[in-house]
């Protein structure tokens, strides 16, 4: 019997580093690693449709900003957390470690660092988050979804190998079975984010909704939004006579995907390569306060590739029902953002992944 090589997973902060590396577990399990995910109490709230893996919670915190007492408070939590995860790390004494990205990385990579224990720091935005920038000079290699990648020193470009997204295998599957839009008589808007965004969405989108359908363009939405949102919307759309459905984030939004023509979403790397992979022409709307503007950098990546459209937060009052009013007027605009779309994909993501992991684990260092 083959001897399963122990992986570590640390996932943690949003649901865009939580999910990549929920997907990676299973997939590393399936090729038969023995896996361990470990993350922190604000991310196990995502973690609800992956009971199977094996979970353990350590704790995690940035650096608080505000005046000394609080940024030497943070900076002793982060050495209880080192400290914490190196007794972690000797029990479990993975081969190899993943930092997902995000501030609950840190103290299990600097833990192998100081272990001597191979680890591997992913990004998938296209500027690097400063947790990973202050893990780099430690890790082993980055793995990175975009080549375009800002922030990396010149020092470090050895360090890089360019994988693709890693995202939910579903959406593949997905792709393949999507015929695409042949006819449009309806738009039928799929409206994505997290909190923030489900908050924002729910207070500035159901108005430019009823323009729209003032002006007889036919919508259908189909609204993610937080429980204490549904009735207040629910009562909008019934009085404006708008086709709607509001569902949460725990459902499956491949469910979603089949059903819309047309996204409007945050701009984490996450959803816009999934978006993108399922071939849904999308409206990315960069959330303001992004650490380093890293959605704005993604939006704007999408754009100019012609996978989608930007739109500001700031903006969406008055330019969002112009370009629904265009696209309703012209389909072809859909058209095209779906062709464009159909020649990218990130489907041998995993394979590069599980390729360019055999070489490290079996580098003798």
């Amino acid at each position: 019997m083959i001897k399963k090589i122990k992986a570590l997973i640390v996932v943690g902060g949003t649901g865009g580093h939580v999910f990549p590396g929920c997907y990676l577990a299973k997939d590393l399990i399936n090729n038969n690693y023995d896996v361990e995910v470990v993350t922190d109490k604000r991310a196990y709230k995502f973690l609800n449709k992956f009971k199977n893996l094996n979970i353990s919670i350590l704790p995690s915190t940035p650096i608080l900003t505000g005046n000394i007492f609080f940024k030497f408070y943070s900076l002793v939590l982060i050495f209880c957390s080192i400290v914490r995860s190196v007794f972690h790390l000797l029990v479990r004494r993975p081969s190899i470690i993943f930092g997902m990205g995000g501030y609950a990385s840190f103290p299990i990579c600097i833990a192998a660092s100081i272990l001597g224990i191979k680890f591997i720091i992913y990004e998938n935005n296209l500027i690097i988050g400063k947790a990973n920038k202050s893990l780099l000079p430690f890790a082993k290699k980055i793995f990175v979804s975009y080549k375009e990648l800002e922030g990396i020193p010149q020092k470090y470009s050895d360090k890089i190998i360019e994988i693709g997204n890693i995202i939910n295998k579903e959406i593949f599957e997905f792709s393949k079975r999507n015929k695409g839009i042949t006819n449009i008589s309806k738009l039928k808007i799929l409206i994505l984010g997290g909190s923030q965004a489900a908050k924002i969405f729910a207070e500035i989108l159901p108005n430019i909704f009823y323009d729209c359908i003032n002006k007889g363009i036919s919508l259908k939405i189909y609204q993610q939004c937080l429980p204490d949102q549904i009735e207040e919307l629910k009562v909008f759309y019934d009085r404006s006579k708008i086709e709607f459905e509001t569902f949460n984030f725990s459902d499956n939004l491949i469910d979603y995907f089949s059903k819309a023509n047309l996204a409007i979403t945050r701009s984490g790397s996450s959803m816009l390569s999934e978006l993108t992979n399922a071939n849904i022409p999308f409206i990315s709307v960069p959330l303001p306060s992004s650490a380093e503007n890293h959605q704005l950098k993604n939006a704007i990546y999408y754009e100019k590739k012609k996978f989608s459209f930007l739109i500001e937060e700031k903006d969406l009052k008055t330019k969002l029902f112009k370009l629904i009013k265009d696209i309703n007027d012209n389909n072809s605009i859909l058209f095209n953002i779906i062709q464009n779309q159909k020649h990218y994909s990130d489907k041998n993501v995993y394979k590069n992944v599980n390729q360019a992991l055999k070489k490290i684990i079996n580098e003798k260092n």
